[in-house]
């Protein structure tokens, strides 16, 4: 008969079958606030509606979660280092299934606004956590196939929600977007109770200060960058510039201070660390670049109907979802630099191939630039993520994790404000210099990425 986790972590992962069911739980979880972050777009005109509300005001259906997510990621990670992963992740759990339940029963715009940012909150604690969990679940040997299943979960949660929300609204009302969380929250949850394992205990207070101030910076910064995309006046973007200089230079001066801080300076000074999370921001602004501009230049300047765009994004997720996995387990055995730097090359050159296509190019041309990114984004994603995970010690893998979860929003949020910016300037017929922006993005990332190789022979990974 299973037992439940021990409270002493286990040396080199869990043994079967409770390391699978215990990862399972944080496949589920994962991918369900990953899908969440994307999947109302769809509905935001229904909704909308409904509530006889503006367009503008409803887009904060989806800035408030991701907004609540990008500002929980490193409080909880620091959370979860002192109390505990499992802890933290089943507080997630729970806040994230009831806040999907409120979300269902909105009657207002305001109260389904309120209920998308609690949700947020718990998706924070998911995100925040999930890779660290890994780390205790899975052993070391296998740590880089985990990783690369786990990247799969991730791109394709991210890639899928609108295809999926439009699916279901096609015989369902709006709230059913959020009721499907509930069933699938509560398996996960019991799932998490039974099976996650205890994990170390930082021996230290949690800094509410160093918290404030974190959440206001990473908020601060994806509100700016969203403003630029949206052309604010230059006074108020002048003031959030200000601000955002204030929040980043007192988190800075106080985290110099603080041995194990909440913004990972310490594994920031680690050059593998370091220039791991630069490649994460550049690769996602590429894939984000690229996800906002496409359906544009399919739908407007190719004309393909609105139900065949969906269609023609496929073989990228596709094609990720096949790469990351194989990528994941060459990490164990081969350097993440030159796997990074194959995978990051084959995403500038489909970047730059999708660059050049002829406004009658045919179904295959279209499909072969798209595998070939979605396969060299999966190429990079699993071994950059591993690398992450463990180039610092056992015991700061929250910190590692909250930084993996932030580089990936700032990147994704980076690119969606560039590509805004760029076809406001220039128009829908401005996707082509989004994509060619995205391929200088993918081709620095990789120039990166085998730089790294140099810094990987001098780096001692920690216990």
């Amino acid at each position: 008969m299973l037992q439940r986790p021990s409270a002493t972590p286990a040396p080199d992962g869990l043994d079967a079958p409770e390391r699978y069911w215990a990862w399972a739980a944080v496949l589920m979880t994962i991918t369900l606030a990953v899908l969440d972050g994307s999947i109302a777009i769809v509905a935001l005109p229904t909704i909308a509606a409904e509530f006889g509300a503006s367009a503008s005001s409803s887009v904060w259906i989806v800035n408030g979660f991701q907004l609540a997510v990008a500002m929980g990621l490193l409080p909880f990670a620091s959370l979860g280092e002192i109390h505990g992963y499992r802890r933290v992740y089943l507080a997630g759990i729970a806040l994230f299934t009831a806040a999907s339940l409120a979300c269902a029963l909105s009657g207002s715009l305001t109260m389904l606004i309120a209920a998308r940012i609690i949700q947020g909150i718990g998706a924070a604690g998911l995100m925040s956590c999930n890779a660290a969990m890994l780390r205790y679940i899975m052993p070391k040997a296998k740590f880089g196939h985990a990783i690369g299943i786990t990247s799969f979960c991730v791109g394709t949660a991210a890639t899928v929600g609108p295809t999926l929300s439009g699916f279901i609204l096609s015989f369902a009302e709006w709230p059913w977007l959020f009721a499907i969380n509930l069933p699938l929250g509560l398996a996960a949850f019991t799932m998490a109770v039974r099976f996650l394992p205890a994990s170390d205990l930082a021996d230290r207070r949690f800094d509410w200060k160093s918290a404030i101030l974190c959440a206001a910076t990473i908020g601060l910064l994806v509100v700016l960058l969203d403003s630029f995309s949206h052309g604010l006046a230059a006074p108020l973007i002048a003031g959030e510039i200000a601000a955002l200089a204030i929040c980043g230079t007192l988190l800075v001066r106080r985290e110099l201070t603080v041995v194990e801080p909440m913004l990972p300076l310490d594994l920031l000074k680690l050059p593998v660390f370091a220039m791991s999370v630069g490649t994460s921001i550049a690769s996602f602004s590429a894939q984000m670049l690229a996800f906002v501009s496409l359906p544009f230049t399919f739908q407007t300047v190719m004309g393909f109907p609105p139900g065949a765009v969906g269609l023609l994004m496929m073989p990228w997720p596709l094609a990720n979802a096949v790469s990351a996995t194989i990528a994941g387990r060459l990490s164990d055995r081969h350097s993440p630099a030159i796997l990074g730097g194959i995978g990051l090359a084959a995403l500038a050159a489909g970047l730059a191939a999708l660059t050049l296509l002829p406004e009658d190019a045919s179904l295959a041309d279209i499909a072969w630039r798209m595998a070939l990114c979605g396969t060299g984004f999966g190429f990079f994603q699993s071994p950059n993520n591993r690398t992450l995970m463990t180039s610092g010690p056992k015991v700061r893998s929250g910190a590692a994790g909250g930084m993996l979860g932030t580089a990936r929003l700032t990147g994704q949020t980076v690119g969606a404000a560039l590509a805004a910016l760029v076809m406001a300037r220039l128009g829908v017929t401005g996707g082509s210099w989004a994509l060619a922006l995205a391929a200088c993005f993918a081709a620095l990332a990789a120039m990166v990425s085998l730089a790294r190789i140099r810094a990987f022979r001098t780096h001692t990974p920690a216990e």
